[in-house]
């Protein structure tokens, strides 16, 4: 079986509705982790009689979501926020009593209200009996989801499992992964590359001492995730976190700010976008000592130097890349934030309090965008929903400036 890969980071839910094509599922959701998807799946009580759930939910690695009502679920998840978190929602299969729903915009369980709450790439793969997919009525609903921008994937003809042949077979699951990678390839990002920095940078006092910071990179990370599922190949230069790189990132592991310079001016040259999350430090010890410094003085005078500007010198250069800074504030954010983004000469600052579990050391972030004729705001939620609102909005300028520029 040939392999398939291109998801790498991407958010994708697996709906699966009653059919016998459910098994095909399986191996789908299978197939879609190995090109590097994370998976969810949410299914109707009919698919629970022909595939169970804890097949689902060992082949994704994460829990099956059900019951439209289920306390648990709606406790850790709801359905507002699965369908927030997805790329894209992939129907497999669709029966003909679910099609029909979707076409009416029925949301009787979860799976309907899912699709019918996400604003997420919504996908149809059908499976039914070939005189069911021939049906008018089954034709005509079909037309009205490719009519609100649904994409219908098959189905394919062949034998079905009646014993009949025709068409009406779900598609096999590399050829809707293949149809998923190939409309995902399309988002605002494709044919960018992406340069990201992350984390905080430590420097030496003596081989057991350094000076940092609380950053742990999760912004930044979810980041370079949102910029892959947007499309764009991406790089991320990251300080000593405790994260996993995403995957389908490239990452480069430092640990100065010096060592994260010389990372950046390696890689910038190539790339059309450059967002500096990273929380350097900005000054180090002028000499690190060579041995443990022994605790014997009341007082330690510690001379100290600039570290190097990463985001000022990127900023400076002649073919510059599309430059996003960073601002984390505990007083007067957005005049901080402004007098950085003028100072710096810079396309964007993504300003942020610190504190009260934002920021630093938190899942949750909001951001206060601003660019020299504009402002933003994107409301505190999880980094990960955050990122996915940055890019974007990062991706709409980026095309804007070059709009702009091209037509001089």
């Amino acid at each position: 079986m040939p392999s398939v890969t291109g998801l790498g980071g991407r958010r994708i839910i697996v709906g699966i509705s009653g059919g016998i094509a459910a098994y095909k599922s399986a191996e789908l959701v299978r197939r879609l982790r190995q090109a590097g998807a994370e998976v969810r799946v949410v299914m109707t009580p009919a698919a629970r009689e022909f595939i169970t759930p804890l097949t689902l939910q060992a082949l994704s690695g994460n829990p099956v979501h059900s019951d439209l009502l289920d306390p648990n679920a709606e406790a850790a998840m709801g359905h507002i926020e699965l369908a927030r978190w997805a790329d894209a929602v992939l129907v497999a299969p669709a029966s003909a009593n679910v099609i029909a729903r979707l076409a009416q915009g029925l949301a009787d369980d979860l799976l309907t209200t899912l699709c019918l709450a996400t604003e997420a790439s919504l996908f149809v793969a059908p499976a039914m009996n070939r005189v069911m997919w021939a049906h008018p009525a089954t034709r005509v609903n079909c037309q009205l989801l490719q009519q609100r921008g649904v994409s219908l994937l098959g189905p394919a003809a062949g034998e079905q499992a009646c014993g009949e042949t025709g068409a009406g077979r779900m598609l096999e699951p590399d050829d809707l992964i293949q149809a998923l990678v190939d409309h995902l390839r399309q988002g605002p990002l494709a044919a960018c590359r992406v340069l990201v920095t992350a984390g905080p940078t430590r420097e030496a006092i003596d081989p057991v001492r350094y000076i940092s910071n609380h950053s742990s990179g999760k912004m930044g990370y979810a980041a370079a995730a949102a910029a892959l599922a947007a499309g764009a190949e991406v790089v991320l230069v990251s300080g000593p976190t405790a994260l996993d790189c995403p995957r389908g990132v490239s990452c480069r592991r430092v640990e100065t700010a010096a060592e994260m310079s010389q990372a950046v001016q390696e890689q910038v040259g190539a790339c059309q976008i450059f967002i500096a999350a990273a929380a350097v430090a900005d000054y180090r010890p002028r000499r690190a000592q060579d041995e443990k410094m022994k605790k014997r003085a009341a007082e330690l005078n510690l001379p100290l130097e600039r570290t190097e500007d990463i985001l000022a010198t990127v900023a400076g250069m002649a073919n510059r890349p599309f430059t996003v800074g960073f601002a984390a504030e505990t007083s007067a954010l957005e005049a901080h934030a402004v007098d950085k983004l003028q100072r710096k000469h810079l396309d964007m600052i993504a300003a942020n309090w610190v504190g009260e579990g934002l920021g630093f050391n938190a899942d949750d972030n909001a951001l206060t965008l601003f660019w020299v004729d504009g402002k933003q705001e994107i409301p505190r939620a999880d980094k990960a929903v955050v990122a996915r609102e940055l890019i974007a909005i990062i991706a709409e300028r980026y095309h804007a400036k070059s709009t702009s520029q091209n037509s001089r």
